[in-house]
């Protein structure tokens, strides 16, 4: 099975979602920074095993990034799980799985930023799109030239116990999700939704 690398949860409001994230589990997320050339900022919560929560919101004070931007940030009706990424050692196959999938997927793009603690942050990526608000395939990111991972200067005090995936027609992503050698628990609903549950020293808790 491939190894879940992180799960974005979108917010309008950074400050007060780490707050609301703190109150419900106990856990103060760790702001992470500024993704300047996407014009959002983020905050990170390890869950283990190299693995971690993004709560992310749009940098409102970067004006060079017009609307859209990525992961739904425009789109946003209220905080939500919008996306999720697997952890890649071959984008190339997976950017054309996507691609057949759904023709503006696929794109590969490298990035880097500085921690608060100055380490740097090297990856690459299968960009996630900026529509829909909601996506329930992956996206794809690749560590392997970073020196370092968004977890490894983190204290692991929550843990990501399972995904859920809310889907009317799931039957219509299990072709590509095979392809990906994903296995997800879908279930069928009205709403498309993406759901984790999470141990943390409050408690178990499900956002």
């Amino acid at each position: 099975m491939r190894q879940i690398d992180h799960i974005v949860y979108t917010v309008p409001d950074l400050a007060a979602a780490m707050d609301w994230f703190e109150e419900i589990s106990g856990i103060r997320p760790t702001f992470g920074g500024y993704h300047t050339t996407q014009g959002t900022k983020n905050a990170v919560v390890n869950l283990g095993n190299q693995r971690y929560l993004e709560i992310l919101a749009a940098d409102e004070e970067n004006t060079a990034i017009q609307p859209p931007r990525w992961m739904g940030v425009d789109f946003l009706e209220k905080a939500q799980m919008t996306r999720w990424s697997l952890k890649s050692n071959d984008l190339p196959n997976d950017s054309a799985i996507l691609k057949n999938y759904h023709k503006e997927m696929g794109r590969i793009q490298g990035g880097q930023r500085k921690t608060t603690s100055g380490n740097l942050l090297t990856w690459e990526m299968i960009m996630p799109l900026a529509a829909p608000q909601l996506e329930v395939m992956p996206f794809m990111t690749d560590w392997q030239n970073s020196a370092v991972h968004p977890t490894d200067s983190m204290p692991q005090q929550c843990q990501l116990i399972d995904m859920q995936f809310i889907h009317p027609t799931p039957n219509l992503l299990v072709p590509t999700l095979t392809k990906l050698a994903l296995d997800l628990d879908l279930v069928v609903g009205e709403t498309i939704s993406i759901k984790a549950i999470i141990q943390c020293p409050k408690g178990i808790i499900t956002i």
